[in-house]
């Protein structure tokens, strides 16, 4: 069982080669550095901080969405060829196919942390860079896991793809909503109450992700290897969690 879950992993992880990903991601970092660069020639001060900050906030977003649209369109691909029906006739159990799509996209994004740390590292402390990068494989690794559940939930792109960027976007500023929610400008009322408790429970369901990769550690050398004992158990408790709701989606499965 072993054998086959890393066979499938590393054939995963061989493919984001043949989809062209990694020419994807040199186009994209190198397209950040010439951003970096023209930024780092227009700012009247500050224009290392200016150039890092331009750098980390760019290249994280777009390492996220890089990851997840391969993730859901390689799936895709592989339902719709009938690629899934084809391994699974080998009497390979459903539990090893996810946990090596899950292992080989886990590879995928410490190539993709690797590559956009290595830049960085010119600009900033590298203890920083280390802290920041280990903080971007956890929210790569959240975010391929719950791209797999969702292509396995709704076998269609663009459905999937909306809700890893909905979960996203909203895990990422969830915090602040809640801030807003807190500290209202006119006098509480009861629906508003309700909106904010509403809130508060829906963040209970999210990852901090505002608390991982911030630039502020980069920028202003502030990040503490204490910071990263959540973010790692974050990471834990959602890898988990997703895990084990594409391994329940794909048993019901008739395939």
């Amino acid at each position: 069982m072993s054998r086959a879950i890393f066979t499938i992993a590393y054939f995963t992880f061989l493919e984001a080669a043949r989809a062209r990903l990694v020419r994807l991601l040199l186009l994209v970092v190198l397209t950040a550095f010439a951003g970096g660069l023209f930024l780092n020639e227009i700012a009247i001060a500050d224009s290392q901080r200016i150039q890092t900050a331009f750098l980390a906030a760019s290249l994280r977003p777009a390492s996220v969405f890089m990851l997840s649209l391969f993730i859901i369109s390689s799936l895709a691909r592989e339902f719709n060829e009938k690629g899934l029906e084809l391994i699974l006739s080998l009497d390979l159990p459903r539990t090893s196919y996810v946990i090596g799509k899950q292992l080989g996209f886990m590879g995928i994004a410490l190539l993709l942390t690797s590559a956009v740390s290595l830049l960085l590292a010119a600009y900033a402390p590298a203890g920083q860079v280390l802290l920041w990068g280990l903080s971007l494989l956890g929210e790569l690794w959240i975010m391929a896991a719950l791209s797999l559940f969702c292509l396995l939930t709704f076998s269609q792109i663009v459905p999937a793809m909306s809700l890893v960027l909905g979960f996203y976007l909203l895990s990422r500023s969830m915090t602040a909503i809640q801030m807003i929610g807190h500290a209202p400008i006119n006098e509480t009322g009861t629906v508003q109450l309700y909106m904010v408790h509403a809130l508060d429970a829906i963040a209970l369901l999210l990852p901090r992700l505002d608390a991982f990769t911030q630039t502020a550690w980069l920028v202003n050398n502030s990040g503490s290897w204490a910071q990263l004992g959540p973010i790692a158990l974050q990471t834990l408790i959602y890898l988990a969690l997703l895990l084990a709701g594409a391994l329940f989606d794909i048993s019901r499965r008739n395939l």
